[in-house]
């Protein structure tokens, strides 16, 4: 789900092909890397790519009470990021001319309550849906860890977010909801006859040969080298929940990736291998005035003025953020596991800044 919040100082780096310029050395992103993990992390793992270089680094350590690093290229959950995957699929199936973006969800999906939205302002946010995110247990509440191996279906946390009325009028208001995307699931699984994950693991994992790259659905283990992930424990310590059925965030936020395979996914996208250029633009439009959200697409503007696209995610002990400039020169994919301490915003927002700021 989407990302908001989120020690130890063990630091290694790898350096592939060619050096990066001198304004993004190795050392300044591993130092920008190493206050992230200061600032709000157990570990974290990053790959930066200027031009044909690129560097791999890590910092803290893999598991509470341990010297194991962060694998290199390691997974991990990717939250909100799946957003833009299902985005792409979403936008694939327009191209197809088998779905309109201002179709109303009422035609794909009659008798929910969806308040006359359309599948755009799913996509952009815009719907007014209630956000299920909401309704669901968090910590420090005791059903919280009791519902840590349940498995939750798409249509029952539906359910749940549509008993609460809409945030506003369709169209009105950019309103973050998880919602929307667990409903543009079912859309896509009411025009294929086949569920997201299966259009995602055709559509976007096996052409572009993403191998670390996964739709869990009630799967709890992550496969592969991994840091351990912690969520606050009643009494404030750090509970290890890196086990946990994903189906909680379902279709918002469910998959596993690594920063090899986010940037190669970003980098089909962004360069047009995977959308007409009129759709990849539809995705690049924000669905407010002045906003800087579009259909499965974030973007933001560094220190130094470039705008960067990509999207982040939240799924409680991971959090991820994948980023690259519009011509793909630069690109960047940072994952921590987060301590829950402070927010971890302004050291993300500082390492993003050496990585695309000459």
């Amino acid at each position: 789900m989407r990302r908001r919040v989120g020690v130890i100082g063990v630091a290694v780096i790898a350096l592939l092909a060619l050096p990066l310029r001198a304004q993004a050395t190795p050392y300044g992103l591993q130092r920008g890397l190493d206050d992230v993990v200061s600032a709000a992390a157990v570990g974290a793992q990053a790959e930066v790519h200027d031009g044909a270089a690129v560097w791999r680094g890590r910092s803290g350590v893999a598991e509470l009470g341990s010297p194991r690093p962060v694998p290199l290229t390691g997974q991990f959950r990717i939250g909100s990021i799946t957003k833009t995957f299902l985005a792409t699929v979403t936008l694939q199936l327009v191209a197809e001319k088998r779905l309109r973006l201002d179709d109303p969800v009422a035609r794909w999906l009659p008798g929910l309550p969806t308040n006359g939205a359309t599948v755009r302002q799913l996509m952009n946010h815009t719907s007014g849906l209630y956000d299920v995110l909401y309704t669901l247990p968090r910590p420090p509440q005791p059903e919280f860890y009791a519902n840590r191996y349940r498995t939750w279906t798409n249509d029952e946390l539906i359910q749940r977010a549509l008993a609460n009325p809409p945030t506003s009028k369709p169209g009105l208001e950019y309103k973050y909801s998880n919602t929307n995307y667990l409903v543009l699931a079912k859309i896509v699984e009411k025009i294929t006859g086949h569920t997201y994950a299966f259009e995602i693991e055709h559509r976007l994992i096996r052409p572009l040969h993403l191998h670390d790259t996964s739709v869990p659905g009630t799967n709890p283990r992550i496969p592969g080298p991994h840091a351990h992930g912690y969520v606050p424990s009643p009494d404030g310590q750090l509970l290890d929940f890196t086990t946990l059925n994903p189906s909680l965030f379902g279709a918002a936020g469910e998959m596993i990736s690594s920063t090899k395979d986010l940037d190669r996914f970003l980098t089909a996208l962004l360069g047009g291998h995977l959308l007409p250029p009129t759709l990849l633009h539809q995705m690049k439009t924000p669905g407010t005035k002045n906003g800087h959200y579009g259909l499965g697409l974030a973007w933001k503007t560094t220190t130094c003025g470039t705008t960067i696209y990509g999207n982040d995610g939240d799924a409680l002990t991971h959090q991820a953020w994948s980023y690259a400039t519009e011509d793909l020169h630069r690109r960047a994919t940072l994952f921590v596991t987060p301590t829950f301490t402070t927010n971890p915003d302004p050291a993300v927002d500082a390492f993003f800044n050496k990585a695309f700021c000459p």
